[in-house]
């Protein structure tokens, strides 16, 4: 009976160590997506740098920096990751690395004008990137130690759904408290970077409370040369090769986005109001969908990339064929907003699908290596995938939409390939 009783006993410390894991998990994911909605470099960051003056061709480098300067080295990161027993320390690193960033963001905008000012902050964004794909790598990994499968999606759907909240709410103020008025108030943005910063150091405190197992530690010697071997993944692992040919085709539900909000932009205006209305349209398709998103994703991850891209798809067409049979609904203030919004509800799928898909695709130090290898193949694509935007010399904007969504729609059929994790 005693033996009985010692296991029920761990059983029940376990679930219990789990629980809190979830509730930290998802807190630090709440103030760091907090975090990046104060430091969002598509609104704020381009807002602050005009205010200071600076060339519109920096500018243009804010977003790609952002995006795939935190993915394309982490095939080198992964290599030391792998060395570390802790794997949360490094999260919290990269925290307060972003957080120390966004203070020098604030510290140039009050400080310096111009091309330097310019200069100085895309060096930072670097350095942010960075930090942010080391966090990128190590909050899979200590997801995957900590979470057990099947309760995974649930935990990146609320912190998700969180996210929505934080981005809604900051829609809905800057629309009715007149937040607009403080456009060119170089002081209030760089308080709010700094509060920003502040944020991130709190996730990073409570990231490091999480109860994280000790990972096995690999002491082989980094050399280049392995490097790039662990790329091999993708032509002897035929599932991880499928899932990263599918991964980058379903990147268009994103990639497709913006041009959404210019099309809007084109027959509704350069009202501020437009923003607020594609901002709380985003914040409550994340809020509404993503809980749903992950349970889903918890019965099946590759489901949810299958069903969550076909809607995508289908805003996609529908944007393209209304435009082009009844160009006056352009005009109705709703419609651009709605189509955003299904789009947003689709692309918060094909992210939740996809983390959850990766993280339950391997365990131990393979899922370091799968995260590394996949984010630094994206990066990539992200890279080459934007030439695209070249195309609206040549097409209408509702034709390049429509062009994403059959790239897309090319995904889900590399999904139906793919098996269950």
């Amino acid at each position: 009976m005693s033996q009985v009783s010692a296991k029920q006993d761990s059983l029940s410390k376990s679930k219990q160590n789990e629980s809190d894991s979830v509730k930290k998990l998802v807190w630090s994911q709440l103030l760091i997506n907090l975090g990046d909605a104060l430091i969002n470099p598509k609104v704020t960051l381009p807002w602050i740098l005009q205010g200071v003056g600076v060339p519109v061709y920096l500018l243009g480098w804010l977003v790609p920096i952002r995006e795939s300067g935190s993915l394309l080295p982490q095939l080198l990161m992964a290599s030391y990751i792998r060395r570390v027993a802790l794997r949360k320390w490094l999260w919290v690193t990269g925290s307060v690395l972003q957080a120390l960033c966004v203070v020098l963001i604030g510290v140039v905008a009050l400080l310096l004008e111009g091309a330097t000012a310019g200069w100085c902050v895309i060096v930072l964004m670097v350095v942010f990137s960075l930090a942010r794909g080391l966090n990128s790598i190590t909050s899979k990994d200590v997801l995957g130690k900590t979470i057990s499968k099947g309760r995974r999606g649930r935990v990146s759907g609320w912190a998700a759904s969180a996210a929505g909240l934080i981005t809604l709410g900051v829609a809905l103020t800057m629309v009715f408290s007149g937040y607009f008025e403080l456009e060119g108030n170089t002081v209030f943005y760089a308080t709010s970077l700094i509060i920003g910063a502040l944020v991130w150091c709190f996730a990073a405190m409570v990231y490091a409370l999480i109860d994280e197992p000790r990972s096995d530690v690999d002491q082989t010697p980094v050399r280049f040369w392995q490097l790039l071997a662990s790329l091999s993944l993708l032509k002897t692992n035929a599932s991880f090769r499928t899932f990263v040919i599918a991964r980058s085709l379903l990147l268009c539900t994103a990639l497709s986005a913006p041009y959404y909000v210019l099309i809007a932009q084109q027959h509704l205006g350069n009202g501020l109001w437009v923003l607020g209305a594609f901002m709380a349209a985003s914040g409550l398709a994340s809020l509404l969908s993503s809980p749903f998103w992950g349970r889903f994703s918890d019965y099946s991850s590759r489901q949810v990339m299958m069903f969550s891209t076909l809607l995508g798809v289908l805003a996609g067409v529908m944007l393209f064929v209304v435009m082009w049979l009844f160009p006056d609904f352009s005009g109705m203030v709703w419609f651009m907003p709605t189509l955003y919004f299904i789009l947003c509800v689709a692309h918060q799928g094909v992210r939740i699908g996809r983390k959850t898909y990766l993280v339950d695709l391997a365990e131990g130090n393979d899922r370091t290596e799968y995260v590394a290898v996949s984010n630094t193949v994206i990066g990539i694509m992200l890279l080459v995938m934007s030439v695209f935007g070249l195309l609206t010399n040549l097409i209408s904007l509702p034709a390049l939409v429509l062009v994403f969504s059959l790239l897309a729609l090319m995904g889900v059929l590399v999904v139906v390939r793919l098996p269950e994790a």
